[in-house]
């Protein structure tokens, strides 16, 4: 049995050199774990102008409260003119954004170049 201990979730923070705001994931994205995404968004101000993109290309498993979180955030970006991307989604993961519909609600890019490239335009 897995301990919330053992659950881990890194988010980086970093703004790339061409603006967009990048939170990278690495690790598993849970109901012990969401938080920690949570308070990450909540110092982002989603307003016209600013581009976030969720880098998850180290993201090895998301369950419905991590998905929850995803949507509340890109929620967010939306009411506030904002532009919110995934980038790096897994084989596995997109399998699930497909079997649910999120493909159809986020945008999803291949990699966070591609997002920050897509975005610029």
């Amino acid at each position: 049995m897995v301990t919330e201990a053992q659950r881990t979730l890194t988010v980086t923070h970093r703004s790339h050199p061409a603006g967009p705001i990048v939170l990278h994931l690495d690790g598993e994205l849970d109901y012990h774990t969401a938080p920690r995404l949570s308070r990450a968004l909540d110092e982002i101000t989603f307003s016209a102008g600013t581009d976030v993109i969720l880098d998850v290309t180290e993201l090895a498993y998301c369950d419905s409260t991590g998905l929850t979180v995803l949507i509340s955030a890109n929620q967010r970006a939306e009411a506030g003119g904002a532009r919110f991307g995934i980038a790096g989604l897994s084989r596995d993961l997109r399998r699930v954004f497909t079997i649910v519909g999120l493909d159809q609600f986020f945008t999803l890019y291949a990699s966070t170049e591609e997002a920050v490239e897509q975005l610029g335009r």
